[in-house]
C-alpha cells in the first residue's frame, strides 16, 4: 500500500532548523537518556518519516518532545502527523501470516504491556485464540529467506546477549516466582529485543534472532501465568509460538504448545489442554527431543485424569516412560533441562491424585522431591502436591507435616500460583479441621498475596 507523505513533521523540522542528521541524532540521545538503548536512526530514518513511515512507539512521543523543545511550545505526535494508533483489543491473540506482520505485533504486545494497558491486564483465556494457534503452527508453511535492512546491524553477539538475559531472568523466576522479575522482562524486551527485530540481518541470523525472542517471549508469558494473569499469558505464548515458527525450531515450538497445555489444564479446560498436548507431541516428534516427548504425552494424560478417563491416561503416561528413557543425555536442549526423572514423577503424582489414586500419588509425589534445588517454586508444587495425596490416602497428620514445609518454602515467593495451590490444599483438609494439627495449618497456610497486577 503506498504512503502518504507527513508534511506536518517535514513543516516542524523546517521550522525548527533542523537537519535530517541532526534530529536523528538528537532522537538518539534523548532514547539513550531515556533508557532506549537500542535507539540506531540516521537521516534516511527521518526521510522515511516525511515519506510517511510511523515509526514505532515511543518514538513519535520523543520527535514531538525534541521539537516542542527546539521551537519553544507544546508540540505532539498528533501535531506531527504521527497520532497514537489505536490498540485492538485482540492484540496478541493472532499468529501472524507474514514475519513483518508478526513483528508489528509482538512489540506492539511488548509496549502496552509495559504501558499497563487495563485490556491486557483484565484479559481472559480465550480458547479459539489457542486452537487458531494450533492449526496455524500444524498448518503454516516454513517461511522463504527474508534477509531484512533496518538502521541497526544485528550479529551473533546481540543474540548471545538475549540468551544470556533468558537464562538470568529464568533463575531469578524459580527461585522467586514470576512476580519479582517479570517487569524488568518484559521492559528488556521492548527496549533490547524489538528493536533488534527491526534491524538489519541475513537469514541465519534472523532465524536466531527469533529464536532467542521466542524463548524470552516464552518465559515472559509463563511469569503471567504465575501470576494467574491468563489472557496476557496466553498471549504471550501465541507471540512465542510464533516467533519459534520464524525459527524454524520444531523443538521450542512443541515446547511452548505443552505450556500451553499445561494453562489449559490449570484453567479448567482439559479438552483444550488435550488437543494443545497433542499438537506439541507431533512437533516434538519432527525435533527428535525426547524429553519433550515425554513431557507432551506426560500433559495428555493429566488431561485425561480430568476428564475421568483411567485407561487412556494409563497408556499416555506408559508412553511418557518409554520417551523419557530414549533421553540423549546432555544433548537435549537448554530449556528443557527441568524435565528430569523428579519432574516425571510429579506428573504422575497429579495423574493419580486426579483420579482419587491416593497411595499412587504418594508414591510419585516422594520420588518428585529429589529435585534440583534450585527450582525452589518447583519444590513448593510438589511438597503441596505430596500433602494433598497424603490427604487422599487418608494420612492427615503427615500431610499437615508436609504442608507446614510448603508453607515456610512459599513465603519468599511472589506467585500467584503457589497461592493458589496452597489454598486448594487447605480446601482439602478442611473436613479435618477439628484436629489440632490441621488447625495450625488452616491458620497458616492461606496468607494473602500482593495483588498480581501490582507486580509488573
Amino acid at each position: 500500500m503506498r504512503r502518504e507523505p507527513n508534511p506536518s513533521l517535514h513543516r516542524h523540522i523546517t521550522e525548527a532548523g533542523l537537519s535530517h542528521k541532526g534530529l536523528a541524532r538528537r532522537l538518539n540521545d534523548l532514547g539513550q537518556a531515556r533508557g532506549l538503548l537500542g535507539l540506531r536512526y540516521d537521516h534516511s530514518s527521518v526521510l522515511r518519516w516525511i515519506s510517511g513511515q510511523r515509526p514505532r512507539d515511543p518514538v513519535p512521543g520523543l520527535l514531538a518532545e525534541i521539537l516542542s523543545l527546539r521551537l519553544g511550545r507544546p508540540v505532539s505526535a498528533e501535531d506531527i502527523g504521527m497520532p497514537r494508533e489505536a490498540t485492538p483489543l485482540d492484540l496478541g491473540q493472532e499468529f501472524s501470516h507474514s514475519w513483518q506482520e508478526g513483528v508489528r505485533i509482538v512489540t506492539a504486545l511488548w509496549r502496552a504491556d509495559v504501558e499497563r494497558r487495563r485490556f491486557l491486564i483484565d484479559s481472559t483465556f480465550a480458547i479459539g485464540a489457542g486452537s487458531a494457534g494450533i492449526v496455524r503452527w500444524l498448518t503454516f508453511p516454513g517461511e522463504e529467506p527474508s534477509p531484512v535492512a533496518g538502521s541497526r546491524r544485528v550479529g551473533a553477539s546481540d543474540v548471545g546477549a538475549i540468551r544470556e538475559v533468558t537464562r538470568s531472568f529464568g533463575e531469578l523466576d524459580n527461585r522467586f516466582g514470576g512476580g519479582r522479575v517479570r517487569a524488568a522482562v518484559v521492559k528488556y524486551l521492548d527496549t533490547g529485543v524489538g528493536p533488534l527485530l527491526a534491524g538489519s540481518y541475513g537469514e541465519a541470523t534472523g532465524r536466531a534472532l527469533a529464536g532467542a525472542a521466542a524463548e524470552l517471549t516464552r518465559l515472559a508469558g509463563w511469569m503471567a501465568y504465575d501470576l494467574e494473569q491468563h489472557g496476557l499469558a496466553q498471549r504471550y505464548l501465541i507471540q512465542a509460538l510464533r516467533l519459534a515458527r520464524r525459527a524454524g525450531d520444531d523443538g521450542l515450538g512443541g515446547e511452548i504448545l505443552a505450556g500451553m497445555s499445561h494453562q489449559a489444564l490449570y484453567v479448567g479446560q482439559p479438552r483444550h489442554g488435550l488437543d494443545l498436548a497433542r499438537a506439541a507431541q507431533v512437533a516434538a516428534r519432527s525435533s527428535g527431543v525426547a524429553a519433550l516427548q515425554a513431557e507432551a504425552y506426560a500433559l495428555e494424560a493429566h488431561a485425561h485424569a480430568l476428564l475421568a478417563d483411567p485407561a487412556a491416561c494409563a497408556h499416555a503416561l506408559h508412553a511418557a516412560e518409554l520417551a523419557f528413557d530414549r533421553r540423549a543425555g546432555g544433548n537435549e536442549p537448554e530449556w528443557i533441562g527441568y524435565f528430569d526423572e523428579a519432574y516425571l514423577s510429579a506428573r504422575f503424582a497429579q495423574c493419580f491424585r486426579d483420579l482419587g489414586d491416593g497411595p499412587h500419588a504418594v508414591r510419585h509425589a516422594t520420588r518428585s522431591l529429589e529435585m534440583d534445588g534450585r527450582y525452589v517454586r518447583g519444590r513448593m508444587f510438589n511438597l503441596t502436591l505430596l500433602a494433598s495425596a497424603h490427604v487422599l490416602a487418608g494420612e492427615v497428620e503427615q500431610a499437615c507435616v508436609v504442608a507446614v514445609e510448603a508453607v515456610a518454602l512459599g513465603e519468599g515467593l511472589e506467585s500467584a500460583r503457589t497461592r493458589s495451590s496452597l489454598e486448594d490444599l487447605c480446601r482439602r483438609l478442611g473436613p479435618y479441621e477439628r484436629e489440632p494439627a490441621v488447625a495450625a495449618v488452616l491458620e497458616t497456610g492461606v496468607r494473602p498475596g500482593p495483588d498480581p497486577g501490582d507486580a509488573t
